[in-house]
């Protein structure tokens, strides 16, 4: 036996595996950039990050707090005091004050429209933490999840990886936007189920990664009727509720069931994180919220693989309880994120590219459609390979979200500054500037042809009318200028 295959046999079947989704083109465009970042004065030549959703166009604001409140950290000389009390064993449940600031924050990102439970609040390490977490708390290896397209790439990660859940993807389409409807979910259930396949629930984006769309009244109400009539649960992933910009504004499902009172809770949790509404991804502050007495009991024990600090929690709990700063700083980062959405899409019209029209999130689903060689995936790998390689930008294309249509690309805007985003949009004016050339070039050369194709045609054309004039001809004047020899005259 060879040493590579001994050593497999001393591996577990996980550590083997290639599960995890690595191989993904999402991935493969961060290393690219890693292997070669743009920086405006030492890289201005490498590639730019715009695979990543991340939020860092309120960060100012979270600094300025710091600095007037250094009380906040227990590594400062006014909050130092508070060392020996949070540097010591804190067990899973979390500090109390973190868990009702959670709480009270989820609250206000919903416009106050919902109350939550400090109780329910299950910490986790991101949302990453928090996904999985439900995902063993819902299901055993071998059930699924329904999960409408495009949908998250990381999903594959995050959903299936350890757990062994399966994902079956709801096909929409953008014929109406890539909404999720009722006959789509029906269809995927029915499927699933005449395969032998247990599903065991059904997993939203909302606001969705990477449509940058919040769910309307209606369509939340259609799926949470969909998973009562099933029995089946409902995993909301809620982690982009605060940057929603645009009408239809965002509503929680947790706003829905308040008016559906038929609807068993025991079926309905959510997701949540401070990685993209405060842009604090580095912190690793997850949250699993459920209206199921067991699964929190469940997802509380389990967190103690994932806690979050008790010096972050500590430092949070202070900032989420200002009420003034939270309310001013909802307030700016809707503000910010239209203000940067608006910047880019613009850039890109005046270029001919639109987008699907969106509300919320840190990116854009960019239509590059007319830009393929045909309508396949294999042209959709293609021309990503062009923009990460040649163009220097790191997008992600739409097959890596399960996107059921070649030639969409989803774009992130919020993780540069507004020079980068300027430089970024510049490379991609050059790169659709110069392919409309070569296009119409070829275009010219193709007409040329056809219009010196055509010439010739009608040259042989009026050649053959030619002859055949001269032979109709002779065939008249022929009696005329018979032969004494002719037959014809013979007879």
């Amino acid at each position: 036996m060879s040493q590579g295959a001994c050593e497999n046999q001393l591996l577990s079947k996980l550590a083997l595996s290639d599960k995890h989704g690595e191989a993904s083109p999402y991935f493969h465009g961060w290393k690219a950039y890693d292997n070669n970042p743009f920086h405006p004065t030492h890289n201005p030549q490498g590639v730019i990050q715009m695979g990543l959703a991340e939020n860092q166009l309120c960060s100012d604001l979270i600094k300025e707090w710091i600095k007037e409140n250094p009380q906040a950290s227990i590594c400062t000389a006014e909050g130092i005091d508070s060392f020996s009390d949070i540097a010591v064993f804190q067990d899973y449940h979390g500090l109390k004050q973190f868990r009702q600031a959670i709480a009270t924050f989820m609250e206000r990102a919903r416009g106050g429209r919902v109350r939550f439970e400090a109780e329910r609040v299950v910490m986790s390490g991101g949302a990453t933490g928090a996904n999985e977490t439900i995902m063993f708390c819902l299901a055993d290896p071998g059930d699924a999840f329904l999960v409408p397209t495009p949908y998250y790439a990381a999903f594959d990660r995050d959903l299936r990886w350890r757990t062994g859940v399966r994902i079956i993807p709801v096909e929409c389409s953008s014929s109406n936007n890539f909404q999720v409807t009722k006959q789509a979910l029906e269809s995927a259930y029915l499927k699933a189920q005449e395969t032998g396949i247990k599903i065991k629930g059904l997993i939203i984006s909302n606001p969705s990664n990477p449509l940058g769309t919040s769910l309307d009244r209606e369509t939340l109400e259609s799926l949470v009727s969909f998973i009562n009539d099933k029995q089946i649960h409902l995993v909301c992933d809620e982690i982009y509720a605060a940057t929603v910009f645009a009408e239809p504004g965002f509503i929680s499902v947790a706003e829905i069931i308040q008016e559906m009172y038929y609807v068993n809770r025991d079926l309905i949790h959510i997701v949540y994180s401070l990685s993209k509404d405060m842009g604090l991804p580095g912190f690793r502050v997850g949250v699993v919220y459920s209206y199921n007495d067991v699964v929190v009991s469940c997802a509380r024990r389990m967190s103690s693989f994932g806690l979050v600090s008790s010096q972050t929690q500590s430092f949070l709990a202070a900032m989420l309880s200002d009420q003034s700063f939270v309310d001013n700083f909802l307030v700016e980062v809707s503000k910010r994120v239209a203000k940067r959405h608006h910047m880019f899409t613009e850039g890109l019209e005046e270029m001919g590219i639109s987008c699907l029209r969106s509300n919320a999130g840190l990116f854009v689903l960019m239509d590059l459609r007319h830009m393929l060689k045909d309508k396949t995936f294999d042209s959709e790998m293609a021309l990503w390979r062009v923009i990460i390689n040649k163009v220097k930008i790191n997008v992600s294309p739409g097959s890596s979200f399960h996107c059921s249509e070649p030639g969409w690309f989803r774009v992130c805007f919020a993780n540069m500054d507004e020079d980068t985003l300027q430089i970024a949009l510049e490379r991609i004016k050059d790169f659709v500037v110069g392919d409309r050339a070569n296009k119409n070039k070829n275009c010219n050369c193709i007409c040329n042809n056809k219009r010196e194709n055509k010439k010739r045609k009608s040259f042989q054309k009026n050649l053959k009318l030619s002859l055949s004039s001269m032979r109709y001809e002779e065939h008249v004047r022929s009696p005329k200028l018979m032969s004494p020899h002719s037959p014809l005259l013979r007879a």
